[in-house]
């Protein structure tokens, strides 16, 4: 997870076509895939759960791809291992949907997936000082965006907060950015730290993801 890498989410795919949009990007270089769970709660749409996850694994890992899990809801402590079972690589909770944050992360590792803690743009970069310090984290996620919603434009402060969430983190430790990703921004953010890029509409939502991966890979100097 520390290549830096262009992460196609499916929230912004035509489900008719779920399958054979993400092969189409697979084909196209993406390895990472990233997964937006919301529950209508911690967030107020509710997208899909761990059957997506299910039907996808067989396809993303035969090429080689890691599914990239984004739990935005409340007490996610509760369904790791469900998504664990269904094929997620890596599962990634909200700092503040949980009151037991260093045990969740724990628990996500014993489920056998790497662990990732995500900050919305409210919250201070320093959140996850004390899962640093416990090391049981894998991945920091930067929220550039206020979740939830697909095709929001980019926060600028995210950059000065990209920055310094990588300085503060272990080498060890990727830096993902999620919100408002496209050609302009992708090399910004890349060159604040963030090496695993999210991008929804961007991709799915243009005529030709392949082409749009493309493009937003070589903005990024992204493998």
């Amino acid at each position: 997870m520390r290549e830096r890498r262009i992460a196609p989410s499916i929230l912004s795919a035509d489900f008719a076509r779920l399958g054979s949009q993400v092969e189409d990007v697979l084909a196209a270089g993406a390895r990472v895939i990233h997964v937006d769970v919301m529950d209508g709660h911690f967030v107020p749409p509710i997208t899909f759960g761990a059957i997506i996850v299910g039907a996808l694994a067989d396809r993303v890992h035969g090429a080689g791809g890691m599914l990239d899990v984004h739990l935005m809801i409340e007490r996610p402590e509760r369904q790791v291992e469900e998504f664990a079972r269904a094929g997620a690589d890596n599962v990634t909770v909200h700092v503040e949907a949980t009151p037991h944050l260093t045990y969740t992360l724990a628990a996500i590792r014993e489920a056998g997936c790497t662990a990732g803690a995500a900050i919305c743009p409210g919250t201070p970069a320093d959140s996850l000082a004390e899962v640093v310090a416990e090391d049981v984290l894998d991945l920091a996620l930067c929220m550039s965006v206020n979740p939830g919603w697909g095709g929001q434009t980019f926060i600028p402060a995210s950059l000065g907060k990209l920055s310094r969430m990588r300085e503060a983190l272990p080498g060890a430790v990727a830096l993902e950015v999620d919100g408002g990703i496209h050609g302009e921004t992708a090399g910004p953010v890349a060159d604040a730290g963030a090496n695993l890029l999210v991008t929804g509409s961007a991709v799915f939502g243009s005529d030709d993801p392949a082409a749009a991966y493309t493009a937003i890979a070589a903005a990024a100097g992204a493998v």
